[in-house]
Order: structure tokens, then C-alpha cells, then sequence
């Protein structure tokens, strides 16, 4: 994450501990050890992959005296470079005004000197924080307003689609796991796809065309999702999130190249939990199948994977070079017919037959 913030990672500490230490995160004697560390590397500045409390940020400051970043801002300067849409920026704006809201104090520290008004009462400062609290104040409930009118927007949409009787998919998943490419390759789109992260944060829907189904449904694109996914990035990000959450059927993008796939796809379920669409009937989408070694490639190309408790259809394809995509379309085809029968998701071991099974 921090190379992809334009960040040079000059080196890294881990830290086992049972607690946070309510102080200084890490203790003092890891403190110094990241202090000294920093000084013999030449670094300018310390991220930690953790939400830091605004106290515990400012007391590391002081100790190692360079500036201290956590987890959320990292994700927030990410953001803030990948935005693009209107709708987008407005979301990455409320994130670090709430982010930045509860960190002002130390914003202050050259009004220590000041005093207060008569009796010299109201602490250092005080006046220019409060001023500055009442502004950013303003600019969260402005920033929410305007997000509410998107919000309005997107739910005047949905019940379009509704109307048109629209089925509706939505591509959700880890970030990198390969969403906009494998968008593209389904829809023929043109939409921003990169090996990195959060590439996309800005919703794309298209019409994807089911021959086997006889119609059209609507696909989207979405942002992608990260472990402990801060909460105020999920609350910011509750209109393009919406999309998942309305969606009649959503395709779970797992990198299957990468070792900790399986805690991704935890992690990705947690965010679903979360945004309340948990209970929407999933596809599990084991993409860059080109990626893959050769010594944990699938037996077969379709199957199904239990999926919190429950059996979830699962199919190996490659957004890269277009292999199992064919597969794909009929898949979401016959779940399609099957969701707008009334019978549920397709019953385990209905899937479709694959050209060529990997031995």
C-alpha cells in the first residue's frame, strides 16, 4: 500500500504484542528500536499498518520525532489519487474531514505559546482549534448533503432498472483481484484497469448481453475492498457501496494466484456483512487462472465452495487472456433464469461444462 501512495519503503518492523499500549501502540522499548531504525535508513516519516488513536499518533510523533501516519490515511491518500468521478472525490473528501476532525491538536502546536482571554482562562490555542473544528464542521455537513443528492440519484436509477425489469450483477471483491479487467472482458468496456490497488473507485455499469438467457442484465463495477477497511471509509463510501447491496446477484472476484486468497475472501465477506449485503446470492469467481502454479491448479474448471456454510457456485477463469469467460456468461445465465424462476441460486453441481479441464 505504501508503494502504491509513491511512498519508498526503507524498511519494516512487526510487533506480537496481547494489548495495544494505550500510549504509544507498540510500547517504548519498540518505540526506540523503530526510532533508531529509522535514523540509521535515512526515513522521513513512519506508517503504521494500523489505525492509530489520535493520542497515540501525536505521543509517537513526539518520541520519534517525524511525522506518523496510520492505516486510514494511507488508504485516504490512496483514495484521494484514484478518484476521479465527481461522486468519487465527494466520498474521499467526507473520509479525511472525518478522518482529520479528530486530529486537530496537534495541527496547533505553534499556539502553545498564546494565552487566553482575561484571567488567562481557555488553554493555548484554544480560540484557533475551536475555529477550525466549527470549519471543518461546516465542510462535513455540506460534503453530506451533496453526497445525499448522489445518493437520491443512484436510488432514482435503481428503481428505473426496477421498473424495466432490470436484473442487476455486481462485481465485488479484493482490491487487485482483477474486477475491471475481467469488466471488461465480459461487457467489451474500456474501464481503468491496473495491477495495482484500488485502481477503481468509481461505480461503471454497463449492459452485458446473456444469449443462453435470452436478455440483457445490468453489470457493475465497484470499488474494490482491503482488510480492516476503515469504518469511516465505509461510511463514506455508502452510495457507490449501495450498488452491492441492491444488486440481485453479486460476482465475488477472488485473486486465486495469491496464497492468502482464502483471508481475502473472509475479509471481502466482512465488508458485505457490513453494508448488508451478506445475504445476496453469490458466484465465486476464482480469476488470473493464467497466474496460477502449476502445482494448485484446479482439477476442474467449475464446482462449488462452501461459502459460510452454505454451497456457493465457483468457476476458474483468466480476465487476461480470456480463458473460461465463455463458461462465465452461461453460468450467469442459468443463474439468472433460476433467480427470476423464484428457485434460488443454481442447485450444487449444475454448472456448465468447461472445453478443457486442467489436469
Amino acid at each position: 500500500m505504501a508503494q502504491t501512495a509513491g511512498y519508498t519503503v526503507a524498511d519494516r518492523v512487526t510487533c506480537k504484542r496481547r494489548a495495544p499500549d494505550p500510549a504509544l501502540f507498540v510500547g517504548s522499548g519498540k518505540a526506540d528500536e523503530i526510532k533508531l531504525l529509522a535514523q540509521s535508513t535515512g526515513a522521513s516519516e513512519v506508517l503504521f499498518d494500523q489505525s492509530l488513536s489520535p493520542a497515540q499518533q501525536r505521543n509517537l510523533e513526539r518520541h520519534l520525532g517525524m511525522p506518523v501516519n496510520d492505516r486510514t490515511l494511507l488508504i485516504l491518500e490512496i483514495f484521494a489519487q484514484r478518484a476521479r468521478s465527481h461522486e468519487g472525490k465527494l466520498q474521499v473528501e467526507l473520509a479525511r474531514l472525518q478522518y482529520l476532525s479528530t486530529r486537530l491538536v496537534r495541527r496547533w502546536s505553534h499556539l502553545e505559546r498564546q494565552s487566553g482571554g482575561i484571567g488567562m482562562r481557555g488553554g493555548p490555542g484554544e480560540t484557533q482549534i475551536e475555529l477550525d473544528r466549527r470549519m471543518i464542521g461546516d465542510s462535513i455537513k455540506r460534503t453530506k448533503e451533496r453526497l445525499e443528492k448522489v445518493k437520491k440519484q443512484r436510488a432514482t436509477q435503481r428503481r428505473q432498472r426496477e421498473r424495466r425489469d432490470t436484473f442487476s450483477i455486481s462485481l465485488v471483491g479484493y482490491t487487485n483481484a482483477g474486477k475491471s479487467s475481467l469488466f471488461n472482458g465480459l461487457v467489451k468496456a474500456r474501464a481503468y484497469a491496473a495491477d495495482q490497488l484500488f485502481a477503481t473507485l468509481d461505480t461503471t455499469t454497463r449492459q452485458l448481453y446473456l444469449g443462453e438467457a435470452g436478455r440483457s442484465v445490468s453489470l457493475s463495477d465497484t470499488v474494490g475492498f482491503i482488510r480492516d477497511l476503515p469504518h469511516g471509509l465505509v461510511d463514506a463510501f455508502a452510495a457507490t457501496l449501495q450498488e452491492a447491496a441492491d444488486a440481485d446477484l453479486l460476482l465475488h472476484v477472488v485473486d486465486a494466484s495469491n496464497a492468502s486468497h482464502l483471508e481475502q475472501i473472509a475479509s471481502v465477506m466482512g465488508v458485505l456483512k457490513d453494508i448488508g449485503a451478506d445475504q445476496v446470492p453469490q458466484v465465486l469467481v476464482f480469476n488470473k487462472l493464467d497466474a496460477m502454479d502449476e502445482a494448485v491448479h484446479p482439477h476442474a474448471l467449475s464446482d462449488q465452495m462452501e461459502l459460510d456454510g452454505q454451497p456457493v457456485p465457483r468457476i476458474y477463469v483468466s480476465a487476461k487472456t480470456g480463458e473460461g469467460l465463455p463458461a462465465l456468461r452461461a453460468l450467469l445465465a442459468a443463474q439468472v433464469t433460476n433467480l427470476n424462476g423464484g428457485q434460488g441460486p443454481m442447485a450444487p453441481g449444475a454448472f456448465p461444462e468447461m472445453e478443457s479441464p486442467v489436469s
